[in-house]
């Protein structure tokens, strides 16, 4: 660890805890025009986007010019879970169902669609193969106002709302069920927020919106160019940053205490040699098995819980 940590080692992030109201977070979104989504107490409380009034304008265009994965990944969700957690934050442009498609979750969706008003299609199940890129649709499928990601400053507004935040650094994973299950565990466990990079990494697509059960709706997600820069910036708002490997200090010794963010590397190569250089320490989970590496959402989801268990869960 290149400096050691005290009581007055450094300044304590600049924060207001965040008490009983949640996170008060304003982010921007553009479709026809800037746009604003806030954290703020709802059905979800302190982890949900509020809803907001959409114009539901170009689902036809976005149904019939499908045609490549890039496209289906701006413009779709599929699946109940997914489709459900969507609607309810006001992203839903055009709901496509089944045709032969009944029972409560059919008529659940419907009634969610109206209330958003949001127009349905019954359509062959074919169509729905397309739309979906041959995933598990459920017969459901939900053509969407595309992703916005946030900036840095914006992950950074949101983590000055808590008193201790933590960030999720993914370096270029490239698996989308491991992005997915990681944002189920970072919703469920607490993470304030998770850093991506831009290029040679997955982003927010259908399949991983479906393996997070409709989690990306609550989990702030920030996209950046260069993340050895991001980690120079977070260290610079008195974060400490910690990395995995397989030499490292036992993870149960952590200390998790203040602002902190944790990378996690990609499923093959692991963390980039650049980002190594960057952390305050590196972190190991003790085996004893034969293999050499742990699912790199298995090993995020045993670290973030050691945050919630040693933040008193």
């Amino acid at each position: 660890m290149k400096n050691e940590r005290g009581k007055n080692s450094r300044e304590k992030f600049s924060a207001k805890s965040k008490g009983k109201e949640g996170k008060s977070f304003v982010a921007k979104r553009s479709k026809e025009g800037s746009r604003k989504n806030e954290f703020r107490p709802s059905k979800n409380e302190s982890r949900g986007y509020g809803k907001e009034t959409r114009k539901h304008v170009g689902a036809a265009t976005a149904f019939e010019g499908v045609g490549t994965s890039e496209e289906l990944a701006d413009n779709f969700v599929f699946g109940f879970h997914a489709t459900v957690e969507a609607l309810q934050q006001g992203r839903g442009n055009k709901l496509f169902l089944q045709e032969d498609a009944r029972g409560e979750k059919i008529d659940e969706l419907k009634e969610l669609a109206k209330e958003q008003a949001v127009p349905v299609k019954w359509v062959p199940k074919q169509k729905l193969d397309t739309l979906s890129d041959h995933g598990v649709h459920q017969g459901i499928v939900l053509a969407i106002t595309p992703y916005e990601y946030l900036s840095l400053e914006e992950l950074l507004e949101v983590g000055s709302k808590e008193e201790e935040p933590f960030f999720l650094i993914l370096d270029s994973l490239e698996d989308p069920h491991n992005f997915g299950s990681i944002l189920r565990t970072a919703d469920a466990s607490g993470v304030t927020g998770v850093i991506i990079p831009k290029h040679r990494a997955v982003g927010i697509t259908p399949v991983v919106t479906k393996a997070s059960t409709g989690a990306v709706e609550h989990v702030p997600i920030a996209r950046v160019t260069n993340l050895s820069q991001a980690v120079q910036e977070l260290k610079e708002k008195n974060f400490w940053v910690f990395g995995t490997d397989m030499e490292g200090t036992n993870y149960q010794k952590w200390n998790t205490t203040g602002a902190i963010a944790l990378i996690i590397g990609n499923e093959g190569r692991g963390m980039s040699q650049g980002l190594k250089k960057e952390v305050d320490e590196l972190l190991t989970i003790p085996m004893t098995g034969h293999v050499q590496s742990l699912n790199a959402g298995v090993a995020a989801g045993l670290l973030m819980y050691e945050v919630f268990r040693k933040r008193g869960g």
